[in-house]
């Protein structure tokens, strides 16, 4: 399969238009349309579906737009890396991973640092729950990732090294507007009948176990597909949803939070592989010692 028609799949999902993706790679409709045919007749499976404003993928489509993707902006960065080192100023990328969260807050800030530290450094950060990290550290696709031991837990694997940064005590977020907004802590029981939003299943089993330690259950009765969208849940006075402390500094203007008494935690960790470390992942380590360290005593517990 070539690179050139994975990007004009992936155009076509993002505009969800044939033509607006010919005017923009300056193909013809037509040519569009062939590459799009022909990929379908390859993977064996339909890939985009029409309606009245466009088209959009399919369930498979989703799935290969997400794949090809990321083998798209691996591909562009090998491009740069190939020109980097004709023009004598050869980098070795570092690849990133962590979770939505994490990656949403103190990995930037610890990246911040290092680059302050080592000078101009190319480095990529790939979001992703915590088994689909290990996978790709396992992989050879990432240099360091920031994971966590929420369920169902991380594997013990002897090829990864592992360091503890501590614990993140996790948090109620609510609207803004919301009656218990900048009270507590609070007792679970006292949010139990409220609805609740969950984007993963981690995350939904540590809500699901502290409620049961008090004796009640918590009302999962939204599901969001990414931690945006739980958000805007919530913005939207729909729902009320538990995330990480480590998060508070980063959240959107429209959101409150509450702290939880004997708050569920999760524990954060670095995993690298053991093989053929960058050098830019130890300081990395560090400086998210560091800015792990500096979250507050509210909203994490080492």
């Amino acid at each position: 399969m070539e690179l050139t028609v994975w990007r004009t799949f992936v155009t076509v999902c993002r505009l969800g238009s044939l033509s607006a993706a010919a005017v923009e790679l300056h193909h013809t409709q037509s040519a569009v349309s062939r590459q799009i045919a022909g990929l379908e007749r390859q993977l064996g499976v339909p890939l985009v579906e029409r309606h009245a404003r466009g088209v959009r993928p399919t369930p498979a489509g989703e799935v290969f737009r997400h794949h090809a993707l990321a083998t798209l902006n691996e591909a562009d960065r090998a491009v740069r890396a190939v020109r980097d080192l004709r023009d004598g100023a050869f980098h070795r990328p570092l690849a990133v991973g962590a979770t939505p969260a994490l990656a949403a807050g103190i990995v930037p800030e610890a990246i911040r640092g290092l680059l302050t530290d080592l000078g101009p450094t190319p480095w990529s950060l790939t979001p992703a729950l915590s088994a689909a990290l290990h996978h790709r550290v396992l992989a050879g696709d990432l240099d360091l990732a920031v994971v966590t031991d929420a369920p169902p837990g991380l594997p013990q694997d002897p090829t990864v090294a592992r360091r503890f940064l501590g614990l993140d005590a996790m948090v109620v977020v609510l609207p803004v507007d919301h009656p218990l907004a900048g009270r507590g802590p609070l007792h679970i029981a006292a949010l139990a009948e409220q609805t609740w939003v969950e984007d993963n299943d981690g995350s939904a089993a540590l809500l699901r176990q502290h409620a049961a330690r008090a004796g009640v259950s918590a009302r999962i009765d939204l599901a969001a597909a990414d931690l945006l969208g739980k958000l805007a849940l919530v913005a939207s006075g729909h729902a009320i949803a538990l995330i990480p402390g480590t998060l508070t500094r980063a959240l959107r203007s429209d959101v409150s939070t509450v702290d939880l008494v004997d708050p569920p935690t999760r524990g954060i960790y670095t995993i690298t592989p053991d093989r053929d470390p960058h050098p830019a992942a130890a300081p990395l380590v560090e400086r998210l010692v560091g800015v792990f360290a500096g979250v507050g005593p509210s909203r994490h517990r080492a």
